[in-house]
């Protein structure tokens, strides 16, 4: 190699505290986007090269797997055993070095904790507000119906077949983000219209707000559900839909992320607070076999159900009032929400809590409720 090609390649080593400093692997790459194969599953586009990260830590839950860090350039492997790091650089677009390390950490036991909140209060009297749906003849309700012809979208079959559809349109009209936040106005017409111009996505919790008013726009009644973790370790929380089945006479689970609904043992559908059951049981949950994530990655059973959601189905919260434009942060406004807790949770106080936001003026109220019934009652 002549002494000119491998100057600049000196320089960069000489400013880079993570390459120089180390005799860490390699690798090279020239996208963002990284695939990972983990226990021999593979995740395309999984992972975005952060050199700001000083490390970018990738923790897999298998013990002794082969994970696989696979650029638009290069790869690299490594056998991944417990309490052991392992450390790699990847040089981005011949400049940029992020320094990447793999982990393995044990899957915590989110099914053992969930199990442990299996009971309520179902004599809980507490006052909590009535849950209300807007009519579907609301302006801005009737103008996305008619706006995006959900009617042709939703179909002309049964009224599972039509909430089914529905959620597939929102999944693959809008990728899932759960890096950045969502748009300041936030109803449908309007975030639709800010993805589509900036072709960028919604965090979960932006995508289960389009579909719920898609739903209301349809006459099909569903609110959006925060599904939260025990609140002593509280890290991450999933947002879907609850929708009302008024053929079936039940709730019923649909998740945009990951267009993704729970069956039991012979098909029927589930609501959440079925699928939270039968998870504390043991008894057998089906997932949808086209769920996935972005069209990327499927949603596979035991990662999706007996992880990542039995940690999300310790407690739950949703506006009191389902309608078009519900969070969006305009001066002087009110939201009710109410939060059903299990007897194990901690924070059962205040009952009833009151505060309003120092820049939005927005003043939320909140109730707790230990009674299931009162939560998912059905709708009036």
């Amino acid at each position: 190699m002549k002494i000119s090609s491998i100057l600049p390649f000196i320089l960069l080593l000489m400013g880079s505290p993570v390459l120089a400093q180390s005799r860490m692997p390699v690798i090279k790459a020239t996208a963002l986007l990284v695939d990972i194969r983990d226990n021999g599953k593979l995740s395309k586009g999984s992972w975005t090269i952060t050199p700001k990260a000083k490390p970018d830590v990738y923790k897999t839950t298998f013990k002794n797997s082969r994970v696989t860090f696979i650029t638009d350039r290069d790869s690299i492997s490594f056998k991944v055993k417990p309490g052991k790091p392992y450390d790699f650089v990847i040089l981005l677009n011949g400049n940029d070095s992020a320094w990447t390390q793999i982990w393995y950490e044990p899957v915590p036991a989110y099914l053992d904790i969930l199990k442990k909140a299996r009971r309520y209060n179902e004599s809980d009297t507490r006052e909590i507000p009535m849950f209300t749906y807007q009519a579907k003849e609301f302006p801005e309700l009737a103008l996305l119906r008619k706006g995006f012809n959900l009617d042709s979208v939703a179909g002309g079959g049964n009224e599972v077949s039509k909430i089914i559809n529905l959620m597939h349109w929102v999944h693959n009209l809008i990728p899932h983000d759960g890096n950045h936040k969502n748009p300041v106005v936030k109803n449908a017409l309007s975030m639709i219209g800010e993805c589509k111009r900036e072709r960028k996505g919604l965090n979960c919790r932006g995508l289960a707000t389009v579909l719920n008013e898609c739903y209301l726009s349809m006459g099909i009644r569903s609110r959006f559900v925060t599904c939260m973790p025990r609140d002593s370790v509280f890290n991450d929380c999933h947002v879907i839909n609850l929708v009302w089945s008024d053929e079936l006479n039940k709730w019923l689970w649909m998740d945009p992320t990951n267009d993704a609904y729970v069956m039991n043992e012979i098909g029927e559908l589930l609501g959440i607070s079925e699928v939270r059951d039968r998870l504390i049981e043991g008894k057998t949950l089906i997932l949808n076999p086209d769920a996935n994530w972005n069209h990327r990655s499927s949603a596979v059973k035991e990662e999706y159900l007996f992880n990542y959601m039995a940690k999300n189905l310790y407690r739950f919260e949703c506006p009191v009032s389902s309608q078009y434009d519900t969070e969006t942060a305009t001066n002087g406004k009110k939201i009710d929400y109410v939060e059903l807790l299990p007897l194990d949770g901690f924070n059962q106080v205040p009952q009833k809590s009151e505060q309003t936001g120092k820049s939005s003026g927005i003043k939320f109220l909140n109730y707790k409720t230990n009674n299931p019934h009162l939560f998912w009652t059905r709708p009036e």
